[in-house]
């Protein structure tokens, strides 16, 4: 079935008791923290270590964090079963729990399909997904949280029904989880990666190959700890692209991912030396080097990335049968496009 629509903290850790205290108002303040382990927790499961000693965050959303690559051992990804050693650094990017007044929205939400165990969304660019530091409120769980009665909680109190997510700046597909039968199966899929995302994405200079695929791993980038970047140590990630149509110094790609790591397209293309228009992050200043003053112009005046979650495929939960959503370009992405189809000549 087919579905078409156009700061940073450092301390030193030993027993529980002797930091949870201390932890818990350095985490009130900043989401970057360093830990190191002395030689009394020496041996103790790392997801157990980082619950025992960080308030307010339990052991299962540490284990997230954790296969999100979003916790570093000695500047390397690790497994939630590694055992601590005395004198490892543990690097954590954290953002607050989830707030207990965390309310419904009356927000308008661009519903695609539903049915008695899913829904499936297209996210406008610029919305969060769900409550972070720095956007408390107006995410689309507060908006899903307003408009349906029945999601799934599996992802916490400020998640109901988050399955996945997209960058603030990225548009496109998302499906939302009613029932936790629905969540933990969907969860199954995108970890079995079962699931089909495809993105459409306007890439700077000409891209050379009609068609190839960049396996480069991905962890936090050890100079910026707010940017991801391609680090031999870090986790396994694919995407397979292919030109859909090119310009003169840009190219347009359809990009599916066979993994789902942070910032993934964004990263891998400017890995290839093809970042993304509008990628303010990874862009390495391509925007400003636009000869084009209009096209220039317009670039700027987006605001976000020129990324669209554009395809979405899945196993419906209950039935098993197939779906698959298609969505065409919001109307910022398209008259940009439209502008640089006008103001040269396809190659």
């Amino acid at each position: 079935m087919e579905f078409r629509l156009q700061a940073e903290s450092r301390i030193e850790c030993g027993t529980p008791n002797e930091t949870s205290g201390q932890l818990s108002s350095i985490i009130d303040h900043n989401s970057h923290l360093t830990i190191s382990v002395t030689a009394e927790s020496a041996g103790e499961r790392l997801d157990s270590f980082l619950a025992a000693r960080v308030e307010g965050w339990s052991r299962a959303r540490l284990h997230r964090l954790i296969e999100d690559a979003d916790v570093l051992i000695n500047g390397e990804t690790a497994k939630p079963s590694y055992r601590v050693r005395p004198a490892d650094e543990i690097e954590i990017e954290l953002t607050p729990s989830p707030s207990e007044s965390f309310v419904p929205e009356n927000i308008p939400i661009d519903v695609v399909y539903e049915d008695q165990d899913l829904i499936v969304i297209n996210k406008p660019a610029g919305m969060v997904v769900h409550p972070a530091a720095g956007n408390p409120s107006g995410t689309l769980a507060n908006a899903l949280a307003f408009r349906f009665r029945e999601l799934s909680t599996a992802g916490g109190v400020a998640r109901p029904g988050i399955v996945h997510r997209l960058d603030k700046g990225t548009s496109g597909l998302m499906v939302v989880a009613k029932t936790e039968f629905a969540h933990e199966d969907l969860s199954n899929q995108f970890r079995a990666r079962e699931v089909f995302k495809s993105y459409m994405a306007l890439v700077h200079g000409q891209v050379e190959k009609r068609k190839g695929e960049i396996d480069q791993p991905l962890a936090r980038d050890p100079r910026n700890r707010i940017r991801m970047a391609v680090v031999r140590a870090g986790r396994p990630a694919l995407s397979v692209y292919k030109i859909r149509e090119s310009f003169d110094r840009f190219t347009l790609l359809d990009v599916e991912l066979k993994t789902g790591r942070t910032h993934q397209i964004r990263v891998h293309l400017s890995w290839l030396k093809h970042p993304v228009v509008g990628d303010d992050v990874y862009g390495a200043g391509r925007d400003k080097t636009i000869a084009d003053v209009e096209i220039k112009r317009s670039v700027a005046k987006l605001g976000r990335q020129f990324l669209h979650a554009a395809q979405l495929g899945f196993r419906q939960p209950t039935t098993h049968k197939s779906l698959k959503f298609t969505s065409a370009l919001p109307p910022d992405l398209e008259s940009l496009l439209n502008l640089i189809k006008n103001r040269g000549a396809d190659v």
